[in-house]
């Protein structure tokens, strides 16, 4: 007799079915666990022996064979300990196998029986949901499974689920969590000055652009980034679980809470490739998914490796990184909106004599030079920050804040939500070809501009368009249909010639 067990393997935001086909066969005893699996899998034979002793049973003296089918598939994970559990126990004839037959399973074993919470479990619910299936799951993860579809049972341990299936002592259907909003933040009345950069941080938030802040130290750059949050719109329902989908692939999604404020991401510049893009031994989202339809703030850009910070070119132009491994390709959603800031060069006051050091102009053109071209092509806004003066801090709080940008920025994503809502993209910032060509035509005079200004500043095709998508949002934030002259000219003034390398 082979006893089965529905289960799943992630490939990334995708759980592939995996059948764990248990058999006893006589011989001399032994546990073999077959089928691709990591040294996690391998490891689970211990697992499962401990779990299984501790509630008083004994394995059988025969030769335990464990498949897991399809064998070519790479399977990671200690989510594969519950299922072989109870393939083995259906196949010893204390569950039985026809019952399990109606759920998927995914759960780690203790080795006193207890069901420990695994990465994964919305994925997992999901994917249970579209094949019919309940989902048997931790109890510590009821919550985030309950999310994903019906028929959930979250079990403590392998006795409990037992009872279960049984009729002895049914288990608790959980609930989902619950749904948080945005927490609050700084505010953008806490930043003196600098209306021009604020200007510039509104843009970027009505139609998701990026955005790169080039001042002194202590001019307010990071503060102003960390308002970003604070102007952006919520995510939608299905922004929501998309984000939350990430979140649990990394295992980061805590009491299957959902939350409706976006992402924001600052990872020191001393972080690796594999950190900010994803990969790694086993292959993990990196910050650049884990900030998935909100903010990845990147302080001090220059001081980032470089190989490190080319390998973002792809994921800001197609809004998904792609890791390539020998035996599978991975693909995470990054669909980010990229802040950067770095000082105009290593001594941060290039615009002071009386602070620059000894080597500007040269050091500031060194100092940038470590960011290659293409990927400031990428970033639609380029802004200056000046330094704050002392007759900026004693000013009195600007009369507006986040709430009154906000409240602007909501306006001119509604606007885009409406343009687009027959096509796949959702903002300014994505939009491409044929379709910005419709929406984003300036007059004749704004069109004459844009020509002018690029064969002065030499924009590339890239630099062009992103030109178009930024006037095509300052228009928005007017509530004008159609891209004018002062629309085209203040997208330029955010543009800047890339520095050759």
């Amino acid at each position: 007799m082979v006893a089965s067990v529905a289960t799943v393997a992630y490939l990334g935001l995708e759980a592939r079915a995996v059948e764990v086909q248990v058999q006893l066969i006589p011989g001399l005893p032994g546990f073999y666990v077959v089928g691709l699996g990591d040294k996690a899998v391998g490891e689970s034979r211990e697992r499962v022996r401990g779990a299984i002793a501790a509630m008083g049973l004994a394995l059988p003296p025969k030769r335990i064979v464990v498949n897991l089918s399809p064998a070519d598939l790479p399977k990671e994970g200690s989510h594969f300990d519950l299922p072989i559990a109870l393939g083995l126990l259906a196949a010893m004839g204390v569950v039985d196998a026809e019952t399990l037959a109606d759920y998927l399973v995914v759960g780690e074993l203790s080795l006193d029986a207890r069901i420990a919470p695994s990465p994964g479990v919305l994925l997992a619910a999901l994917h249970a949901a579209e094949r019919g299936l309940g989902l048997v799951r931790p109890a510590a993860q009821g919550a985030e499974a309950a999310w994903g579809g019906q028929g959930i049972v979250a079990a403590p341990d392998i006795l409990s689920l037992i009872n279960h299936f049984k009729g002895h002592g049914l288990l608790a259907t959980p609930q989902p969590g619950a749904i948080e909003n945005a927490a609050a933040g700084p505010d953008l009345r806490q930043v003196k000055g600098q209306e021009t950069a604020k200007r510039a941080l509104e843009i970027a938030a009505a139609g998701a652009h990026n955005l790169l802040m080039v001042g002194p130290p202590g001019s307010g750059k990071s503060l102003m980034a960390s308002c970003l949050p604070g102007i952006l719109p919520p995510l939608d329902a299905a922004e929501a679980l998309e984000v939350s989908m990430v979140a649990s692939v990394a295992g980061t999604l805590t009491g299957g809470r959902l939350t409706r404020a976006r992402p924001y991401r600052a990872p020191h510049h001393s972080a690796s490739m594999a950190a900010l893009v994803g990969g790694g031994l086993k292959v993990k989202p990196g910050e650049v998914s884990l900030a998935h339809l909100g903010v990845l703030f990147l302080d001090e850009l220059p001081e980032f490796q470089r190989a490190v910070l080319d390998s973002l070119r792809q994921p800001l132009e197609t809004g998904e990184v792609s890791v390539a491994r020998a035996n599978a390709h991975v693909t995470f959603p990054a669909r980010v909106q990229l802040i950067a800031a770095m000082n105009p060069c290593r001594c941060g006051h290039l615009g002071d004599a009386a602070l620059a050091c000894s080597r500007a102009p040269r050091c500031a053109a060194d100092y940038q030079a470590k960011v290659s071209g293409p990927l400031l092509d990428r970033i639609d806004l380029h802004v200056e920050v000046q330094a704050v003066s002392a007759a900026d801090l004693v000013l009195p709080p600007p009369a507006e804040g986040s709430a009154a940008v906000a409240a602007r920025v909501a306006a001119a994503r509604a606007v885009q939500t409406l343009r687009y809502a027959e096509h796949p993209v959702r903002t300014n910032a994505e939009v491409d070809g044929d379709l910005l060509e419709a929406v984003a035509t300036p007059d004749d005079p704004g069109r004459a501009l844009l020509a002018q200004a690029s064969a002065a500043l030499r924009l590339s095709a890239r630099g062009y368009t992103r030109v178009l998508r930024v006037a095509r949002t300052i228009a928005d934030l007017a509530g004008a249909e159609r891209i004018a002259r002062l629309h085209v000219a203040e997208a330029l003034s955010y543009r800047r010639q890339s520095p050759r390398n």
